[in-house]
């Protein structure tokens, strides 16, 4: 999997760049000054760093002066005072992109795939070639149980060839992961991987995100915009909850799909694609289509390789192997070594995951917040079968750092209180507003 290292002295804005950076397929440590950017990258050299220009202790300039990165990683400047003179000096310093507040999103996920896209070759073929009951993990997937077994020997066979892949599952179930697997796996693994969630964007947005539009094709079209398939060519595009996309747009995607041609709004030339299209819902496709929600005829073209992903509940003992995944994760992030208590551990493996891989990493995460060293049963949410309710008092180490302790205060008195956030602020005798900005900063970079 890719490394990421985010630097930026707003924790707001290094914490939404976490996630995004994430949920391009990335491991992400961050940093809010140079000094513990050098010490994060002694640690870890990452694929890509995303450096603030300005920070507390010298400018990101600085950190490919200082640091022998070398080609393995490429460095891109970020910040909200641009000007050419420090755009210049930092792209002859090796820097390999330059970006303005607030972010271009569209280009910044594009940096991302094409490093995610120049991964060894060779580690694609070993993780293809290498038996998952040894390694217990494909791609971005982790899991040893026997449904992971059969998911990774379909998507070994599909991953080489140009079939559309159809994955069903319940939501949390990493059907995302499940699809830039298969990119990282195909031959097309080193063009560009671009992900759609089709219910994410406002139906008068999506054919243009889609297809593309001309200049002054509709009020406020100011320039030529390439759509997700002209921007995938030659690569794979995800379409995740398909059956979101308005049912009068699906006519046009099948004649996609059928031609190999999109046209863009507005124009009359047909430009030629070559993408691969990966689909995905976590509704049942036969209903989807009784219901209206999904073309007969468009799920017939999409669900050439029909995939199920497992849900949690069915993987036995995957639940302590991702939650200690998830759980060294935040130890090498924090620079901490939490464990699971075995009684805790039995709460994890009994709870039905109605939320799925992703209701997990979550709890770990708030769990991981609560705990000083051992990860009780206590440190666990009501709904996991911890016990919130009864805490009543916490201990704190001596040395634990005030920031640890506001949080865990926070944390504590919000579960205590059923997610309250209104009750807790009050108790806590701070605003409401200071109570979101606060957990806002709580969440996972």
């Amino acid at each position: 999997m890719p490394h990421a290292l985010a630097v930026d002295d707003d924790p707001n804005f290094l914490s939404a760049l976490a996630e995004l950076i994430e949920g391009q397929g990335f491991t992400t440590n961050t940093a809010c000054t140079l000094r513990d950017a050098r010490a994060q990258v002694s640690h870890r050299t990452p694929d890509v760093a995303l450096v603030d220009l300005y920070l507390p202790d010298g400018s990101g300039i600085d950190l490919l002066k200082d640091l022998e990165l070398g080609a393995a990683t490429e460095v891109v400047l970020m910040t909200g005072h641009a000007d050419v003179e420090s755009a210049v000096q930092a792209l002859r310093l090796g820097a390999s992109d330059y970006l303005t507040k607030p972010l271009d999103i569209g280009r910044l996920k594009s940096i991302l795939a094409n490093v995610a896209s120049v991964q060894p070759a060779a580690q694609g073929a070993q993780a293809q070639t290498a038996e998952p009951q040894e390694v217990g993990r494909l791609g971005l997937l982790l899991g040893a149980s026997p449904p992971m077994q059969a998911l990774y020997e379909m998507l070994n066979r599909v991953a080489p060839t140009d079939a559309s892949v159809f994955l069903v599952g319940e939501s949390g179930t990493g059907k995302d992961l499940a699809a830039q697997t298969l990119h990282m796996l195909s031959r097309r693994s080193r063009a560009p991987f671009l992900p759609l969630n089709c219910g994410a964007i406002s139906p008068t947005l999506i054919e243009s995100e889609l297809f593309g539009h001309e200049r002054g094709s509709f009020t406020g079209a100011a320039r030529r915009h390439k759509g997700y398939f002209e921007r995938a060519h030659t690569g794979t595009l995800f379409l995740d909850e398909i059956s979101e996309m308005p049912i009068e747009l699906q006519v046009k995607l099948l004649r996609v799909l059928e031609t190999g041609e999109v046209v863009r709004i507005g124009g009359d030339q047909a430009a030629p694609v070559d993408v691969r299209v990966i689909a995905a819902t976590n509704r049942d496709p036969q209903k989807a289509v009784n219901e209206g929600k999904l073309r007969e005829d468009l799920l017939y073209r999409l669900q050439v390789f029909p995939i199920h992903m497992p849900p949690l509940r069915e993987r036995g003992d995957d639940v302590q192997l991702l939650a200690d995944y998830f759980l060294g994760q935040l130890n090498e992030r924090q620079g901490t070594d939490k464990v699971f208590t075995e009684d805790s551990l039995d709460r994890l493996r009994t709870h039905s995951w109605p939320g799925n891989v992703r209701e997990l990493k979550n709890v770990v995460h708030r769990a991981f917040i609560m705990a000083d060293h051992e990860i009780t049963p206590r440190c666990l949410p009501r709904e996991v079968g911890g016990d919130f309710g009864s805490v009543r008092s916490l201990n704190f180490q001596v040395g634990t750092s005030i920031e640890e302790v506001e949080r865990r205060l926070i944390m504590a008195t919000l579960d205590a209180h059923g997610g309250n956030k209104r009750k807790t602020a009050d108790i806590l005798g701070v605003s409401l507003k200071t109570l979101y900005n606060r957990l806002n900063t709580y969440r996972e970079p």
